[in-house]
């Protein structure tokens, strides 16, 4: 009996060695995996910002779908990236120019609801297939409202048992108004709790600020992020805003991370964001073969890095799972312990029946 309660101490501090947890953690804020966005959608293969594109990626193996969010002339919340129609839908073939540009600020939901999204990625074909995916829903490569990307990724995960969550961005400047309108739709859409996997972000410090006080009025939690580029001024790390340049204590202050361009991520600067309890996800890694995802993506992760947006998604989901820790491995002779240890306690369990 010594001899197995000796065994079982052996086996249980192997297995709770510092050694050991750490060859089953990540290198990131929380020690879980870092999260895979999928800009726009699958931008880089179907119409960005679509159900169809939302769709593909999540089969791909997205954490997050990320829908840009703009406001129309009669107050409806789109899925849209750029503040203008005409770069990735139809519209100069149905309307005339307004005010001489195509603004989504100068069309109602209805005029909007006629365009149809258009295929902008790299790898994407002029007929808005992907070989072998069938999208589920009508009209895919419309522009939806953020209601429907809600809607849609809510009964994707109640159908497949999925915990995909969203990524809005109130886009800038700061307009108090469409954010409220942001905050009532996750809220109408059940998407209130920690659980249902949101992250707001913006470019404006302003709207990250209001986003945070409007998700505590509205007693909602979600996670916030401020948007910008990596700049370290005064030997003070930061992120440089549409509205400014604000330190990571700052932002710290209203937000639980950041996303900032790759381009400009250090080792140090995601320490210094670690320091203060903020997560750091690079926006846009945008790779076109394996081999470049890997070159671009792994040298973060290796420092930390707690998420990234990318084009393609199933090319970053490769990376990532390629870096999934191993188990904890048990010593060579575990395997046999636990066999002997579970067939002496059957043999106890026998012989006291008996």
């Amino acid at each position: 009996m010594k001899m197995q309660l000796a065994a079982l101490a052996a086996l249980s501090a192997f297995a709770l060695s510092p050694a050991a947890h750490a060859a089953t953690t990540w290198n990131t804020l929380t020690g879980e995996a870092p999260i895979v966005v999928a800009h726009r959608g699958a931008s880089g293969y179907l119409p960005e910002e679509t159900l169809g594109s939302y769709e593909l990626a999540i089969k791909m193996g997205a954490d997050y779908i990320e829908p840009d969010v703009q406001m129309t002339k009669d107050g409806h919340l789109v899925a849209m990236h750029d503040t203008t129609l005409n770069r990735t839908t139809n519209v100069a073939t149905l309307f005339a120019p307004r005010n001489g540009r195509y603004n989504v600020g100068d069309f109602t939901l209805a005029e909007i609801k006629q365009l149809t999204v258009k295929p902008t990625g790299a790898l994407s074909q002029p007929d808005s297939t992907y070989l072998g995916f069938t999208p589920t829903m009508p009209d895919p490569y419309k522009v939806p409202t953020l209601d429907e990307v809600l809607g849609f990724l809510k009964n994707y995960n109640t159908a497949n048992g999925t915990s995909v969550g969203i990524y809005p961005e109130a886009k800038a400047p700061f307009d108090s108004v469409k954010e409220q309108k942001i905050i009532a739709s996750l809220k109408d859409n059940g998407f209130t709790t920690a659980a249902d996997k949101v992250i707001l972000q913006s470019f404006a410090y302003q709207s990250v600020a209001n986003l945070t006080d409007l998700l505590d009025m509205n007693d909602m939690e979600a996670e916030v992020a401020q948007l910008g580029s990596v700049r370290l001024q005064n030997g003070v790390y930061g992120v440089n805003g549409s509205d400014g340049f604000w330190s990571l204590d700052q932002i710290a202050s209203v937000a639980t991370g950041v996303g900032v361009s790759y381009t400009g991520i250090t080792e140090d600067f995601i320490k210094a964001a670690h320091n203060l309890g903020l997560k750091v996800h690079a926006y846009t890694f945008r790779p076109l073969k394996e081999d470049e995802a890997f070159a671009m993506i792994q040298p973060m992760l290796d420092w930390g890095l707690d998420g990234f947006f990318t084009d393609y998604t199933d090319l970053g989901r490769t990376v990532v799972d390629a870096n999934a820790p191993a188990p904890v491995p048990l010593p060579a002779a575990a395997p046999l312990l636990l066999a002997g240890i579970g067939g002496l306690a059957l043999l106890r369990r026998r012989r006291k029946a008996a």
